[in-house]
């Protein structure tokens, strides 16, 4: 009997083993058009541009020239800007993947626009995504819906293959001078030629565990390549810190169970 809900038991082993799991086809093509309009949307009227992650990092990954120029488009919580978006972060396809990884219960805990400009859009370095909503466990899973056809001409993500295994890595958080920077992961000490890249179609689901070290390079190409990442845990993986702590987050699976002498949620800002 398959206890699951729309992932195969092959699918789930995979991602046990290899941290990450490519999941074709969960959108419609009348869906994704959709949800590509209302992001486009998005980008114009909410979205900023910023030159993107700090660190030492950035001139190993760049060239002087285009370390300058480089940049990101980003946007918090794209569900609570578009009906298509709130559809998309609940569809049951993903939703019900989402439980036969970490379930049974599932919580939304954030969505993220990472949408790179063309020629010098911006790359990613060795990192978890772990070090910026660190969490008691490694019951959550980030997931990256594809806007656009991704390779690594664009900057499709690549994986370190079973990095998860180990859980949290230490990670950069300062300059040499005590100044902070954005997390990341020594690059001495990891490199993203070791990593496995992933690529995937306009409409796929990329799949992850919070500790997989993963990173992307520049896009290189002509055009803009989009993604959304979406972030799910179950409800009973406490989080320490970082993004969204402390914010409860929209069920899109089963239940939220209360712990003893827990409090419903305060209704008042």
């Amino acid at each position: 009997m398959n206890d699951l809900n729309t992932l195969s038991r092959r699918e789930v082993d995979f991602f046990n083993c290899h941290g990450f799991l490519h999941i074709p086809a969960v959108y419609s093509e009348g869906e994704i058009e959709a949800m590509t309009e209302e992001l486009d949307w998005q980008i114009e009227t909410w979205a900023n541009a910023s030159p993107g992650w700090s660190g030492g990092w950035r001139r190993v990954y760049m060239s002087e020239d285009i370390e300058k120029r480089s940049k990101l488009v980003a946007l918090h919580d794209l569900h609570r800007y578009s009906r298509a978006w709130c559809d998309a972060v609940t569809h049951p396809k993903l939703a019900g993947a989402m439980a036969d990884l970490i379930g049974p219960n599932v919580e939304l805990h954030h969505t993220t626009l990472h949408a790179k400009p063309p020629s010098t859009g911006h790359p990613f370095p060795m990192h978890q995504d772990w070090a910026f909503y660190k969490h008691r466990d490694g019951r959550y899973v980030d997931c990256l819906i594809h806007l656009d056809d991704t390779d690594d001409g664009n900057g499709c993500i690549r994986f370190l293959d079973g990095s998860h295994r180990e859980g949290p890595r230490e990670h950069v958080v300062n300059y040499p001078d005590g100044r902070p920077c954005t997390p990341h992961l020594p690059t001495k000490d990891w490199d993203l030629e070791h990593t496995v890249p992933v690529p995937a179609k306009r409409g796929d689901v990329v799949v992850f565990s919070i500790h997989m070290i993963h990173g992307s390079r520049i896009n290189t190409s002509k055009d803009v390549r989009r993604l959304v990442r979406v972030g799910y845990r179950n409800p009973e993986n406490e989080q320490i810190a970082g993004q969204s702590h402390g914010r409860p987050g929209l069920m899109v699976w089963g239940r939220r169970p209360r712990c003893e002498g827990q409090t419903p949620f305060a209704t008042n800002v």
